[in-house]
């Protein structure tokens, strides 16, 4: 089927958002997103630019919200214990089946798993060093966008930074990631969602162009090779 990648697919939906989804699928796709998002999103950056230097001047504390599997958090701890850095990591989740399998398999890596919407940690005053999100805006509704920026901002000390990453969306890169998945699709990826809601999400992703149209004052919108978004905030700006 072709698709029309010039407007954003707002009204697709990710298999594995349905709340009746397969759990074997559903846990075989929490499982493979250790290798897709490794590849696919990067997060060593992140850790580089963003985590590393601030846990350098002293402990941090760290939110992943809509963390899934946990495993980016899981990789931020263990790249922090690499280095000799300390950390709180929370990885946050308003999935339950993804909090309880992630909390399964934290394997020592010391991660607080909780299932819980971001504004619930604002009500309870809560501040980080680090909020970040890995792939999460495209799944969200434009009410849902504006109150995750909000909620995210608020959450952020004031010398912290929010970071959220995301897909950009392109003939490129749902083109490339179509042809990377079907090499795959019959032994890494069988049985899982990651290759269908993988093409999904990228037709529900947004450009910079657009991203950069919703986003409130004071987030900026950076563009990387060779598909990935990021909109980020310095914690200085929060309101």
């Amino acid at each position: 089927m072709t698709h029309d990648l010039s407007i954003r697919a707002s009204d697709a939906r990710e298999l594995m958002d349905d709340p009746h989804a397969d759990i074997g699928m559903l846990e075989r796709t929490y499982e493979r997103f250790r290798v897709v998002n490794a590849l696919v999103s990067a997060p060593g950056r992140l850790y580089r630019r963003d985590i590393r230097p601030r846990a350098r001047r002293g402990p941090l504390r760290i939110l992943d919200i809509g963390a899934g599997g946990g495993d980016v958090s899981r990789m931020v701890a263990a790249k922090l214990r690499r280095d000799g850095l300390s950390a709180e990591i929370t990885a946050l989740d308003a999935d339950e089946r993804a909090i309880r399998w992630a909390a399964e398999r934290d394997g020592g890596a010391g991660v607080r798993y909780r299932c819980a919407f971001a504004e619930e940690l604002v009500a309870e005053g809560e501040k980080f060093d680090v909020v970040f999100s890995n792939h999460v805006l495209h799944h969200l509704t434009p009410s849902e966008l504006q109150g995750l920026l909000q909620d995210s901002a608020r959450l952020v000390g004031a010398d912290g930074v929010v970071v959220h990453r995301d897909i950009a969306r392109s003939r490129a890169a749902y083109a490339l990631y179509g042809a990377a998945t079907w090499l795959f699709a019959s032994t890494l990826l069988r049985g899982s969602f990651i290759r269908e809601d993988g093409m999904i999400s990228i037709r529900r992703s947004y450009t910079p162009r657009e991203l950069a149209e919703v986003a409130p004052p004071g987030w900026a919108v950076r563009f990387g090779l060779p598909s990935r978004l990021e909109l980020r905030r310095n914690g200085d700006t929060a309101p």
